[in-house]
């Protein structure tokens, strides 16, 4: 048995390093000092892996969003001079690397060398980067370069008012919502099929962001539109235009994309014209969308990492067509492989991040007053969605009971597939459901066994009909079929290898499986049919079908 000394030495080295006790009770993760609450035996919040900062230092040298980051990082913590070597170290072997120059512009003004910086610039607009990215900021970071007189003069040769957006989300059979960051603050409104939205005025405490609502229109009808600010109408380009959805209930066909794993790679940002072009109706972002990984209060890095995804204009062609859903999971919320409690204010970085979240999507709702998060439900015709928070409420899972969801995201889901009356029903986690789809790791619902048991057995009891499941997490794309000895098998479609480089391995009993290039999952339903369908699509990065499973809605169902 160990001394009280030894007890008290090993506990104040976990505390310090972030680790946890090798003793009594066995706790295999890791979590800061103040996650460990006086009187629990286990820390409230934490990680299956190292709570540190290694993804901005390590293995990063075939990791283009991850070198942007390290140099943002630098600069962020006053590093400036570190964050000049590393830029122009990467600059001499690829002259071309605009996140480099663009963080060498910052560190540069940081320092006073404002010609250094403007040079910099320079290279990077000729190079394409659009010179908004230096008025979107990190504002507080570019301000030495942006207040100085030679960026002036930059600015005042061109007329910018819209920087980020729009980005379509919340559609509905007769509205639709906008999103959009300005330069500045500003009014903006929007109007389509001839109806105006209310004006909306961004703000410096939303980070320039503001949504608007256009209400009014057409079931089933494709719209272009406008946005003014301050009055004025912004170039209004061809992929302005959306569609609203079938009425409530009504049969249809269309098409929605999902998945996650979108970490920043320029070279394979084009896949965002690749979804476009199956002209989906939705696209469910099912968490990594951007790879943020440093659960402190937001900085200047969270804001950069957001900020460079948006200036794409692939993204924004994408995004200005399509109604877009977004929830987060670990590399978003926290870091890999993180829960962060039970709490909705502690650790006190929490509900910052998550307004951050908040600012940068589009989203019908939050979670609720009583329990924000990134949870929600959308309805598209007669096809119902619920897009789960796994990550907000997440416990321990190595605690006597856990919960992935919380209990008031978890009633509320029971509630609303209860109510549902959709002809299909979509279960949008951000982790897989399979056991077997990450081995032994207790990430996924393999470490919450017993609350995924209480929601299929909930739809047994219940005879709840025209589910399936969709997830993301593992860098690939799969399909799953999970037999239950209560009802009808539950199919999974997984997918979350949208722009990453990092693959991971297919797994033994999966249905079929996608890993060799970048891709996404496509559904395309008919509802249309005496026998309705839903067809599940992987789709490469070079628009090719690598795998295809449909469900019959009959196949989906208790037997009578």
């Amino acid at each position: 048995m160990l001394s009280v000394a030894r007890s008290s030495i090993l506990l104040t080295l976990a505390l310090l390093f972030g680790c946890s006790q090798q003793e009594e009770p066995p706790f295999r993760g890791y979590a800061p000092g103040d996650a460990y609450l006086e009187g629990s035996e286990y820390p409230y919040y934490g990680s299956e892996n190292p709570w540190d900062r290694r993804f901005f230092t390590e293995h990063i040298e075939n990791l283009p969003q991850r070198r942007g980051q390290r140099e943002m990082l630098d600069i962020v913590d006053g590093k400036s001079e570190e964050a000049i070597r590393y830029a122009e170290q990467l600059l001499a072997a690829d002259p071309g690397d605009l996140e480099s120059l663009f963080n060498l512009a910052i560190a540069r003004a940081q320092l006073g060398q404002i010609d250094q910086a403007m040079d910099a610039v320079h290279k990077a607009v000729d190079g394409g980067m659009p010179f908004e990215r230096f008025v979107a900021g990190p504002r507080d970071l570019l301000k030495f370069l942006v207040e100085s007189e030679p960026f002036q003069k930059e600015l005042a040769k061109r007329d910018i008012r819209l920087i980020h957006g729009p980005m379509v989300g919340a559609v509905t059979a007769t509205s639709a919502r906008f999103w959009v960051r300005t330069a500045r603050e500003s009014t903006v409104q929007v109007s389509a099929g001839g109806v105006k939205s209310d004006t909306a005025n961004t703000s410096a405490d939303a980070d320039y962001t503001a949504v608007v609502l256009v209400q009014g229109l057409r079931p089933n009808t494709t719209y272009n539109y406008n946005v003014t600010v301050d009055g004025k109408s912004v170039p209004r380009p061809d992929h302005h235009v959306f569609h609203t959805y079938p009425a409530p209930g009504e049969h249809s066909q269309f098409h929605v994309g999902f998945g996650g794993g979108a970490g920043y790679v320029p070279a394979h940002e084009r896949m965002w014209d690749v979804i476009r072009s199956h002209d989906p109706r939705a696209f469910l972002f099912l968490g990594d969308n951007v790879y943020i990984d440093l659960p402190e209060m937001p900085n200047g890095l969270h804001y950069y990492t957001y900020y460079r995804r948006q200036s794409r204009p692939e993204f924004r062609r994408f995004t200005a067509s399509t109604s877009i859903y977004s929830v987060w999971d670990d590399h978003d919320s926290g870091t890999d492989d993180a829960w962060l409690g039970p709490y909705k204010d502690r650790p006190p970085w929490k509900m910052p991040l998550w307004r951050q979240f908040r600012e940068n999507w589009n989203n019908p709702s939050y979670g609720s007053a009583e329990s924000p998060g990134t949870w929600f439900e959308f309805s598209l015709g007669d096809v119902d969605f619920f897009m789960l928070d796994c990550r907000f409420y997440r416990t321990n899972p190595y605690a006597e009971t856990a919960t992935m969801l919380g209990p008031v995201q978890k009633r509320r889901l029971l509630d609303w597939l209860k109510q549902s009356t959709g002809t299909f029903k979509v279960l949008a986690s951000s982790v897989p459901w399979a056991f077997e789809s990450k081995g032994d790791a207790v990430d996924t619902w393999n470490g919450f066994r017993t609350e995924r048991t209480e929601i299929f057995d909930f739809l047994a009891e219940n005879k709840i009909e025209g589910v399936f499941l969709i997830s993301a997490d593992r860098h690939r794309s799969d399909a799953w079929r999970i037999e239950r000895p209560n009802g009808y098998a539950l199919h999974e479609f997984e997918s979350s290898r949208l722009t990453n480089d990092a693959v991971h391995d297919l797994m033994p009993g999966a249905l079929f499986g996608y890993n060799e290039k970048q891709s996404f999952g496509l559904l395309s339903f008919d509802t249309t049919k005496p026998d309705p369908t839903v067809t599940y699509r992987i789709v490469s990065i070079d628009d090719e079908i690598k795998g295809e499973l449909t469900l019959q809605r009959s196949h989906l169902g208790h037997a009578k």
